[in-house]
């Protein structure tokens, strides 16, 4: 079966599957008036999510992020992740999750074949915390980041949107944090989203800054694997802990791209940014369906841009950032 590749060279080894797009916490990057549901609404099952997984492990993907929403609202979300660790080819299943729920569930996670887990955390102040996801969680997700390492992850990802007036004063607490602990703290560059175009204008602040003074500190930058996410990682011998940048306005960002997105409601998108999704879900409904959906994905992909077009101030799909998984 030959790979998921575009018209540019760019292979296809990463997955990043949302299973549902509802969230508990009020972010104001993301979802400043909290949830709203929508009753008509039906997300994948797991036989859906199984066979499009298969679908995608054939054609050499070996990389799936679950992912929201929150993800772990599912409460089938341990089932979804031993659905697809146990898919053939599949080597590393991840999920991103606001850490919620971490403490008393990551365990389970884990023996489900989770291999990897990011949190978001937007500050260590759990005042800023609550301030910017709305929610009056910060010590129960940092209990969860803990019971994660207790559970056997070498390693955990977390998660901060930079937010200049907000959290960017906070890179010394940060870094303090990670000097002793096995934790890869991602700096995200806040995402003009085209409804918040205030919060954006007020509040944005350029990752190239962070990464200056890094540099500048002794840090150096770590050699991307072929399945890797979209972060600039950089590690320092006196510290434990890594940073990771995800800078999309940065030039070349897309030059590396290696991931396909799948919303909730099986709709592939090609980008992050980009107008409209490929709709897959009638393709899932029968084991010998298998080559029809592959047939799709491939004709899909010969649309995959070559960047985004985020600097024409095109945001695309990002005001529906939780459905697709952003």
């Amino acid at each position: 079966m030959s790979e998921l590749q575009d018209a540019f060279a760019r292979k296809f080894y990463y997955l990043r599957l949302s299973v549902t797009d509802v969230c508990n916490f009020k972010c104001q990057y993301c979802l400043p008036d909290g949830y709203r549901p929508d009753g008509r609404k039906s997300f994948l099952t797991l036989d859906e999510i199984g066979r499009l997984t298969r679908a995608f492990a054939a054609m050499g993907t070996n990389k799936v992020r679950i992912t929201g929403g929150e993800p772990s609202l599912r409460k089938d979300f341990t089932q979804i992740i031993e659905t697809v660790a146990a898919t053939p080819g599949i080597r590393k299943v991840a999920t991103t999750t606001n850490g919620y729920r971490m403490a008393k569930q990551v365990a389970d996670w884990r023996r489900a074949g989770l291999s990897a887990i990011n949190v978001s955390v937007d500050s260590l102040d759990p005042r800023m915390f609550h301030q910017i996801t709305g929610e009056n969680r910060f010590h129960e997700v940092m209990a969860g980041i803990d019971a994660a390492l207790v559970a056997g992850f070498s390693q955990v990802k977390v998660n901060t949107v930079l937010m200049r007036g907000l959290n960017d004063g906070e890179l010394d607490r940060f870094l303090g944090w990670i000097k002793h602990h096995p934790i890869q703290l991602r700096f995200i560059e806040l995402m003009q989203t085209g409804e918040m175009d205030e919060l954006f204008n007020r509040h944005h602040v350029r990752g190239a800054l962070i990464k200056e003074q890094l540099l500048r500190t002794g840090w150096q930058q770590k050699v991307r694997a072929h399945n890797d996410g979209p972060a600039e990682v950089f590690w320092h011998p006196d510290y434990q802990g890594e940073i990771g940048l995800i800078m999309p306005y940065a030039k070349d960002f897309c030059a590396s791209c290696n991931r396909l997105r799948v919303s909730s409601l099986g709709k592939l998108h090609l980008c992050l940014f980009g107008d409209y999704g490929v709709d897959l879900r009638d393709l899932l409904t029968e084991d010998n369906q298998l080559a029809s959906l592959q047939a799709r994905l491939r004709e899909a992909l010969a649309d995959k841009k070559a960047s985004h077009f985020l600097h024409q101030g095109n945001t695309g799909l990002t005001p529906h950032l939780a459905s697709i998984g952003g």
